[in-house]
């Protein structure tokens, strides 16, 4: 069983909230989310706000924070090969209702079908809040391109 390792990005001033299935073995090794450096995650948000990407840890909170952005993963603990999302099993899920009760959060976006499915299967019954699939930044989502990534996450912006 992997714990999630990465403690949840928002503040008070967060209005969207964005989930993912479960950190790579890249992101839990650099102890912060979308690490991968394939992962177009920061490439695509950065060009939704219209800012530079940020590098570092500490650039990346302040990006999300400045933009509004809350940050996490669906799964607080799971089985999983590698950092294949097909692999997962014996999920348990974050409580995402202190996000919720800090922030006024308008939408909650799912980077992906399998954070989409999981939310659907396992957070959906307890926020009673729908989430709004967006299409995976992840490399293993190659069909989508940059350029039409950040046409897709346009509507992140709140």
């Amino acid at each position: 069983m992997i714990v999630h390792p990465i403690d949840p990005v928002f503040d008070n001033r967060s209005r969207v909230l964005i989930l993912g299935s479960f950190p790579s073995v890249k992101s839990r090794e650099e102890g912060f989310f979308y690490g991968h450096p394939q992962n177009r995650f920061w490439k695509v948000t950065s060009m939704v706000f219209g800012e530079d990407a940020p590098l570092t840890v500490p650039e990346k909170k302040a990006f999300l924070l400045r933009n509004h952005v809350a940050l996490w993963d669906v799964i607080a603990s799971c089985e999983i090969d590698g950092s294949s999302d097909s692999s997962i099993r014996n999920v348990t899920v974050n409580d995402i209702s202190l996000i919720l009760k800090t922030a006024e959060i308008k939408s909650i976006y799912l980077n992906g079908k399998k954070a989409y499915q999981y939310y659907q299967r396992y957070l959906l019954p307890v926020t009673g809040r729908e989430g709004i699939c967006l299409p995976s930044t992840s490399p293993a989502n190659a069909a989508w391109g940059t350029d039409r990534l950040v046409e897709a996450w346009k509507t992140i912006r709140s």
